[in-house]
């Protein structure tokens, strides 16, 4: 920390706090339950509850997922926090009020008792991919050690829960003993059917419990799928001294977010939701169009630059985009990625110019090491179906399996590596040749694993960006 920046850390001690007496603001009741209390929740969907015309009938109380830090700073500000909208000519800001509760996520006896009450009527998931256990056939891993603990602890009625989806089946449970009706999940993480994900997740963990109960999600819960997008990096200390700096007040939890925000909505709201098409958000009947062009496009080329761009020796998107060999391997992507999506309205070349934008924005400092986490998770999504795709229809899918393969030498060269699978990840890399190539793929996919010419190329592929950039 530099000495001008601990000096303005000292002198916002001086000033007020934000929170909702030094920015008079009315709290909403809650009708809406968020689990996974991050930045993007708040720069996502707590923007566009805020922004809707709606907005005074519908609160969030936000539940943190694995720390409680968030929560506990965010309710000493009444739930308030300043977004700070960063263009490349310059920031915006705007107080955000439709959180009206921030809890500790371990506080379980809290969340059934929100989700029970007959005014809930949304329940909305940022918990990340890997939070869903998936097994490489896409279902409920219900071997999982903390899937196992899980329901272990609901059987024997003496503990709490300790993952998010387990949280929400206690909390579901309640809601059925509450009798208090049907609501809509709504799963915003990066999956491709991530609502269908969110129901095989849930009800895989309930039935496993008490088949009854899953019965009663599947006549009552709907599972809502989306495609989210705001491209959101953590917040600086040099960004809440801005905050200060701009408006006089402290807030300890400014959330930085680039202008562009999409949100792409398919399924039911039993129980009804805000109005969120007044801040843009678009409702349709087939999402997989949308969500397979932002699986794709964003997030494969931000995976694809998260290993390749560190293997180069970057650490934020703008800086590996600059790099004209992450550039060119994002563009063949691109291009494999475009030949297989389909549909009337997704204008794809627009798209992808509204990318390079985007990414290319030096002001939003969205870090590789960010985005590479997870990545045999991730892959699944955002490599594997476009390198599927393009062998069934005669192509090579190269492109795709680069991005394969720059994985797989990220996980060798990285201090650590931060992975649901990290302990199968290390024991791989400790083998040579195509065996360490197969058993890699076989976390991702098993059946690519088999397929002797997909790991030849993979494996003629890794060490294309072994040689770092040369620093200009």
């Amino acid at each position: 920390m530099t000495a001008g920046l601990q000096a303005e850390q000292e002198a916002a001690v001086d000033l007020p706090r934000l929170n909702r007496t030094l920015r008079p603001s009315a709290k909403p009741p809650t009708r809406i339950v968020h689990l996974g209390l991050g930045a993007f929740h708040r720069s996502h969907q707590a923007w566009y509850t805020h922004r809707a015309g709606d907005a005074a009938d519908w609160g969030i109380a936000a539940f943190t997922g694995r720390r409680p830090d968030a929560a506990l700073a965010l309710a000493e500000q009444d739930g308030l926090f300043t977004l700070v909208e960063r263009a490349g000519a310059g920031d915006s800001f705007e107080v955000v009020g439709s959180i009206v509760e921030a809890v500790d996520g371990a506080n379980v006896q809290r969340l059934a008792e929100l989700v029970s009450a007959p005014e809930t009527a949304v329940v909305t998931l940022t918990v990340t991919e890997a939070a869903y256990r998936l097994g490489t056939d896409g279902q409920l891993d219900r071997s999982a050690p903390d899937v196992v603990a899980d329901l272990a602890l609901l059987a024997s009625g003496s503990g709490n829960p300790t993952t998010p989806l387990g949280r929400l089946v206690f909390a579901l449970a309640a809601r059925r003993s509450a009798g208090a009706g049907p609501l809509a999940v709504v799963c915003c993480d990066n999956l491709s059917n991530n609502g269908t994900v969110a129901h095989n997740a849930v009800a895989g963990i309930a039935g496993a419990w008490d088949p009854s109960l899953a019965a009663w999600i599947d006549a009552n819960i709907s599972f809502v799928s989306t495609s989210v997008d705001r491209i959101t990096p953590r917040t600086t200390d040099a960004d809440v001294a801005a905050v200060a700096d701009s408006f006089g007040y402290h807030d300890t939890s400014p959330v930085v977010a680039e202008p562009f925000a999409n949100w792409v909505l398919s399924g039911d709201f039993p129980a009804g939701r805000p109005r969120w098409e007044d801040a843009g958000a678009v409702f349709v009947a087939d999402i997989e169009p949308y969500e397979n062009r932002k699986l794709w496009l964003l997030n494969g080329a931000h995976s694809l630059l998260a290993y390749a761009g560190q293997l180069r020796g970057h650490t934020t998107v703008a800086e590996a985009l600059r790099d004209n060999s992450c550039l060119h391997a994002v563009e063949q992507f691109w291009d494999e990625a475009e030949s297989n999506l389909h549909g009337a309205d997704l204008q794809i070349p627009a798209y992808r110019d509204a990318l390079l934008a985007r990414f290319g924005n030096t002001r939003i400092a969205h870090h590789l090491a960010q985005i590479a986490m997870d990545g045999s998770t991730k892959l699944r999504m955002r490599a594997v179906p476009v390198l599927q795709a393009e062998r069934a229809a005669g192509r090579s899918g190269a492109a795709a399996a680069l991005m394969i393969a720059a994985w797989m030498d990220f996980t060798a060269a990285a201090a650590t590596v931060q992975d649901p699978l990290a302990d199968e990840i290390d024991a791989a890399n400790r083998l040579s040749g195509t065996g360490r190539i197969r058993a890699l793929l076989g976390l991702v996919n098993p059946a690519l694993a088999g397929d002797a010419a997909v790991v030849g190329m993979i494996d003629d592929l890794c060490g294309t960006f072994g040689e770092p950039a040369v620093s200009p």
